[in-house]
C-alpha cells in the first residue's frame, strides 16, 4: 500500500496491452445494475484491495439502508425555443439533492449553473453515492457543490461515490466541485467515467486537502483513493488516471509526492483535438509564474485533451489556479468570459 498520482497511457501493441485494455475496459462500466432499486446500483465494480481492506462490517446503519444510498441523475439538453439548456430529466436519492437551474452567466445566457447539495453535511462510513451526468443536443453547463465535500471519521467499512457523465457532440459541460476533506481515519474511494464525444468539451476538477487543519488534524486519513477514466462517444479509452494518498502508509511530504505542499488538485479537459495544445500552452504559461501553487499541464493521450495537475498550501489558491483554467478552457472553447463561481 502506497500513495501514487499516476497517468496510464495505454498505446502500444501485444497481447499484455490489449489485455490490460480489456481489463480497464470491463473495470469502467462501474455498474452491475441499471435500477436505482437496487444496491448494487451504488456498488462500485472496481473498488480496490486497498480500500476492500476496511470493508468491516457496520454495527449501526449497513450499507444500502435508508439515508446510506445517495443517488443524482441528471440530464440537460439544449431548448431551442428557450434558447437556453434546459433540465430534461432529473432522479434524485437523499442525501444527495440538486437545486434548480439558474443562468448567470451574462457572456452565456444559455448556460444553466446547478448546484449539488447533501442535507446530511458530508459522506459517512457505509455512504454509497453515485451521480449520472448527461448533456446533449448542444447543452452548456456548469455544476458545482454546495460547499467542500467533507468525509467524516469512520471507524468501520469506508464510503464510496460513482461518477459517471455522458457530454455529447456540441456540448460543453464544465463540473467544478470545492474541495475534499477528509477526516481523521477516514476512507473514500471516487471513481470516475467521462465519456466526451469527440466534437464534445468537458472540464471536470477535484482537489483534496490535508483534513481539518484548524482543529488539529493533518494526514490522518487511511486511505483517498481517486480513479478517472477517460473515453470518446465509441467508448474508446483515452486514458486512465489514479491517486492514491495513504499518508498513515507513506510519508506525503516528501520528493516526488507532495514535497513541502499539503493541498493537490488535478483538472481534466477532454476537448477537440485540433485546441489541445493551445489550451495546455496558455495553461502553463498563466500558471507557471505563480509562486503560491506549482502546476503543469500535459496532453493527454491521443491528444484527447489536457490534463493539469496542482500543488499549493491552501484551497483558495489552489480554487484561483482552476479558475484560470476553466477561464483558458471557456475562452478557446466558446470564446466567452467566466465570472466565477456564485455562492451565498
Amino acid at each position: 500500500m502506497n500513495c501514487s498520482v499516476a497517468s496510464n497511457d495505454i498505446n502500444g501493441s501485444g497481447d499484455s496491452v490489449r489485455s490490460s485494455k480489456e481489463k480497464i475496459e470491463a473495470d469502467i462500466q462501474n455498474i452491475s445494475s441499471d435500477d436505482p432499486n437496487s444496491l448494487d446500483f451504488y456498488i462500485p465494480s472496481d473498488t480496490p484491495p486497498e480500500v476492500l481492506a476496511y470493508g468491516s462490517e457496520l454495527q449501526q446503519l449497513g450499507v444500502g439502508r435508508a439515508g446510506k444510498l445517495g443517488a443524482l441523475t441528471l440530464k440537460l439538453e439544449y431548448d431551442s425555443d428557450r434558447r437556453k439548456t434546459i433540465v430534461r430529466d432529473l432522479y434524485t436519492k437523499v442525501p444527495l439533492f440538486a437545486q434548480r437551474a439558474l443562468y448567470l452567466e451574462e457572456s452565456l445566457p444559455s448556460m444553466a449553473y446547478m448546484y449539488i447539495m447533501s442535507p446530511s453535511g458530508g459522506i459517512l462510513q457505509g455512504d454509497r453515492y453515485r451521480m449520472d451526468i448527461s448533456l446533449s443536443k448542444g447543452a452548456y453547463a456548469h455544476i458545482t457543490t454546495q460547499g467542500a465535500t467533507r468525509i467524516y471519521r469512520m471507524e468501520r467499512n469506508y464510503a464510496t461515490q460513482i461518477i459517471n457523465i455522458d457530454v455529447g457532440a456540441e456540448s460543453y459541460f464544465e463540473f467544478v466541485p470545492d474541495q475534499i476533506i477528509p477526516y481523521r481515519n477516514s476512507r473514500f474511494y471516487q471513481t470516475l467515467r467521462m465519456r466526451v464525444h469527440d466534437e464534445g468539451t468537458m472540464l471536470y476538477s477535484e482537489m483534496v486537502v490535508p483534513g481539518r487543519v484548524a482543529s488539529g488534524e493533518s494526514f490522518e486519513y487511511d486511505i483517498c483513493y481517486m480513479k478517472a477514466v477517460g473515453l470518446n462517444q465509441v467508448d474508446q479509452l483515452r486514458f486512465t488516471d489514479i491517486a492514491i494518498l495513504e499518508p498513515r502508509e507513506r510519508n506525503l511530504n516528501q520528493l516526488g509526492v507532495l514535497s513541502s505542499r499539503s493541498v493537490v488538485g488535478s483538472v481534466y479537459v477532454l476537448c477537440p483535438s485540433s485546441v489541445v495544445k493551445s489550451i495546455k500552452d496558455d495553461i502553463n504559461s498563466t500558471l507557471s509564474p505563480s509562486s503560491e501553487v506549482v502546476a503543469g499541464a500535459s496532453i493527454l493521450p491521443y491528444n484527447s485533451g489536457v490534463i493539469v495537475r496542482l500543488l499549493g498550501d491552501g484551497a483558495s489558491e489552489l480554487r484561483a489556479a482552476i479558475f484560470d483554467v476553466v477561464r483558458i478552457t471557456r475562452k478557446t472553447i466558446l470564446n466567452a468570459e467566466f465570472s466565477g463561481i456564485r455562492k451565498g
